[in-house]
């Protein structure tokens, strides 16, 4: 399993995304009855609170199990203790190339980890720019990809533990 497969949570985040996944097991059986008690209403067909309650139920499955697969590959608590390179749980400030003299500060983490006061914007490390600097020590500069199909470097100029 590499660094960017794995998904860093405080222990506080953790505690959020478990939370949520429990209630949503513990719903299962409530909205099985309400689709239960739908389906005796009579004709599916025209039945629109039967296929609301489908589609609730859908939903919250795909839910659980992003969440399951969340919290499998999480490691918790793990912050980054090292400065100077940019790790996933890293506070980065970077600069794009021709802008020198403009930063932008920000996490590489996971949008569910994110900053606890939400000033703080979060780049996923399996995102372009985030992959690009995961490993990239201060002074570095690293090239990736835009949508555009255009490639855009930008220099790292500093990386500190995330502290919440």
């Amino acid at each position: 399993m590499t660094e960017t497969q794995v998904t860093w949570l405080t222990r506080e985040s953790h505690d959020r995304l478990k939370g949520e996944l429990d209630q949503l097991i513990a719903n299962r059986p409530v909205i099985a009855a309400e689709i239960n008690e739908r389906r005796e209403e009579g004709d599916l067909k025209e039945n629109g609170g039967y296929h609301a309650a489908r589609e609730e139920q859908g939903q919250q499955e795909a839910r659980i199990r992003q969440l399951q697969e969340l919290l499998n590959n999480a490691k918790v608590g793990e912050a980054p203790t090292q400065s100077g390179v940019a790790l996933p749980g890293s506070v980065v400030k970077v600069y794009y190339d021709g802008d020198e003299t403009d930063t932008e500060t920000f996490l590489i983490a996971t949008r569910e980890q994110g900053a606890s006061d939400g000033k703080l914007e979060v780049y996923s490390p399996n995102s372009p720019l985030g992959a690009a600097l995961i490993n990239a020590a201060v002074g570095d500069t690293r090239e990736y990809l835009l949508p555009s199909g255009k490639t855009m470097k930008v220099t790292l100029v500093s990386a500190e533990p995330y502290s919440p």
